[in-house]
């Protein structure tokens, strides 16, 4: 079992899905776990159920107001002094086609921006500026594999664009911040068992026919993302930062 007894550990997006398996999967590993969550805290509470209560804590935040991902760093670095790894987690999927308004098109693209770049980028900074009063720490960005291959969908394209634009940011900062004991990874999940892929799935004919398109005939479980987020957030690996890790069942390998 990973021993993280000596890791604070920052979960975004931890009320359902991945996050919610990576936050659950901590807790055999003796980390210290901050969950966030925005519209569903009882979610990321559900999630802490099993910590001792010194060892857990629920923040809420709104990653779509420019302000909430500084709101959310503060309320992490009050109660837990100091963080040792950030899993940047929380994610929206909005549709859009092109072919709709200006005004909608706009407003789409603003919020999966926010929500999925921006607020990423303060969270990357903000940590940054942590990490070098703690010598060093760890940032490990959840993904997609629409940032290599882009989504099979047109509708998705903001969420595609927002992805690929924070990924290239997490490789910047795993080659610029390498010598200051900064270790970044990315994990790119194909397609995953999670309310998010029943969205994706539905723009396919639904979810049998979206399955008999994957190599496996099956979606990724969450719990397969969240063994390898705590084998990251362990420092066993350092000479992977950088790297993108695929997780997708065979059904794109590059």
């Amino acid at each position: 079992m990973t021993d993280l007894a000596d890791r604070t550990i920052l979960v975004t997006g931890a009320s359902s899905g991945i996050g919610l398996a990576i936050v659950q999967r901590l807790a055999s590993t003796g980390a210290r776990v901050i969950a966030h969550a925005n519209t569903n805290p009882d979610g990321a509470r559900r999630a802490v159920a099993s910590f001792p209560s010194d060892r857990a804590h629920v923040v809420q935040a709104d990653l779509a107001d420019p302000a909430g991902a500084g709101r959310l760093w503060e309320q992490a670095e009050t109660w837990a002094g100091r963080i040792d790894v950030v899993v940047l987690n929380a994610a929206i999927m909005p549709r859009i086609e092109l072919d709709d308004t200006d005004e909608r098109w706009q407003a789409v693209m603003e919020q999966a921006l926010q929500v999925n770049t921006l607020s990423q980028l303060t969270l990357i900074r903000r940590a940054l500026a942590h990490f070098a009063g703690h010598d060093g720490g760890t940032i490990v960005g959840l993904s997609s594999w629409v940032t290599q291959r882009g989504s099979g969908h047109a509708n998705l394209v903001a969420y595609a664009a927002s992805k690929a634009a924070t990924a290239a940011a997490i490789k910047t900062i795993a080659r610029t911040h390498a010598d200051r004991n900064v270790l970044a990874y990315l994990i790119a999940p194909g397609a995953v068992d999670t309310g998010m892929s029943a969205t994706a799935s539905a723009d396919r004919g639904g979810r049998e026919e979206f399955l008999r398109a994957l190599a496996m005939g099956e979606m990724v479980p969450p719990e397969e993302i969240a063994e390898l987020v705590s084998l990251l957030a362990s420092g066993r690996v350092r000479h992977l930062s950088g790297a993108t890790l695929d997780i997708n069942g065979a059904s794109y390998i590059r």
